[in-house]
């Protein structure tokens, strides 16, 4: 059974998650171009490594950010956001 480790619930099987997606920063939507506006909408790199990425709890209501790597897939830590330095 795979594991993640939710920072508020520990440790919990993985069907209780849903992915979120990788973090991005996201252009000024008043101030990006048609094409700046896209390309962040639409286009993902996919490039292996290791990735922030939004997870949520299903059972506690938690989102929370995963840094995983892609390549392994392996979880280097988890950690609610705004408290990256906390972790």
């Amino acid at each position: 059974m795979k594991l993640l480790t939710c920072p508020v619930n520990g440790t919990r099987p993985l069907s209780e998650f849903v992915f979120g997606g990788e973090i991005r920063n996201m252009p000024d939507p008043a101030q990006a171009s048609d094409s700046a506006w896209a390309a962040y909408v639409y286009n993902r790199s996919g490039a292996p490594g290791l990735k922030k990425e939004w997870w949520y709890h299903s059972p506690s209501g938690t989102w929370f950010v995963a840094e995983r790597n892609t390549l392994t897939d392996q979880v280097a830590r988890t950690y609610l956001y705004g408290q990256e330095d906390k972790a």
